[in-house]
């Protein structure tokens, strides 16, 4: 078994069973699923988000891995995220309760809570209306530069998202947006695998899904440009050279994205 509890939850839950109590938080439910429980709850007058994973069965294990997919096992995944992200400078959510026990991976029992950011709103819905009305090129420019930074430390330190789009990455609003002040933090790491290295095809699923989340906002090909010398930290030059072939993917494979969500709407 594992666990670590801070305050609130360490006091909260002191000579009682953390996996029993998180089971009993009540609050606003996100995602209800056999398997998985979302929910935000407030315990004296703070924000939280509690994840619980209940065990998804060898069945729907089998099915994830004879599609290609990883499954998400348990809060673990979350957890290690969370704690690499911290370690090597990229904002993230601060985890003040983790717990695990079980050790067959179809019915492990784990949970998650973390502070509820909040006055956040999310990148994507802060560049909803760029095209009709766009930002201030400096905010823009400094904000593609931080999104580059984020990106590349999680990538060079071993974490691919498996979500990666826009919405994930939160403003802050606590003080006004200015290009010279402001601070983006990278949530949902639910799915976010955790390695000594990101292999390079996953590497290049979460820049598909960035871009592809990305593609409606109204950048131009110099902000495209900016992005991805930041993210590589390399002379453009070598990018646009020694990356071709990555390039051409990820234009191709975010048109496909866009067919499909055109296509199909909320299906998808």
């Amino acid at each position: 078994m594992r666990l670590m509890l801070t305050e609130p939850f360490e006091s909260l839950w002191q000579g009682k069973d953390p996996f029993e109590e998180v089971e009993r938080l009540q609050g606003q439910v996100y995602r209800e699923l056999e398997g998985r429980r979302t929910l935000r709850t407030e315990v004296a007058g703070r924000g939280y988000f509690v994840k619980i994973h209940r065990g998804i069965g060898w069945g729907e294990i089998a099915k994830n891995l004879l599609t290609a997919k990883a499954p998400v096992l348990g809060a673990g995944q979350e957890w290690r995220a969370i704690q690499r992200l911290q370690e090597v400078g990229v904002p993230t959510m601060t985890a003040v309760a983790y717990g695990e026990r079980g050790g067959n991976p179809a019915s492990q029992h784990s949970f998650i809570i973390t502070e509820e950011l909040a006055p956040t709103v999310s990148l994507e819905d802060f560049s909803a209306n760029w095209r009709d009305q766009p930002p201030r090129p400096a905010l823009k420019r400094a904000l593609i530069a931080e999104v580059a930074r984020m990106a590349g430390t999680m990538h060079r330190a071993g974490v691919n998202h498996r979500d990666f789009y826009i919405c994930h990455f939160l403003l802050h609003t606590d003080r006004p947006v200015t290009a010279s002040d402001f601070r983006l933090s990278l949530i949902d790491l639910h799915r976010a695998q955790t390695r000594t290295h990101t292999p390079v095809r996953w590497r290049n699923k979460d820049l598909a899904g960035l871009y592809f989340s990305a593609l409606e906002i109204g950048l131009t090909r110099g902000d495209k440009l900016r992005f991805l010398r930041d993210y590589f930290q390399r002379p453009l030059r070598e990018v646009l050279r020694d990356e071709a072939a990555l390039l051409a993917w990820l234009q191709r494979r975010a048109e496909k994205l866009l067919d499909r969500k055109q296509r199909y709407g909320d299906a998808l």
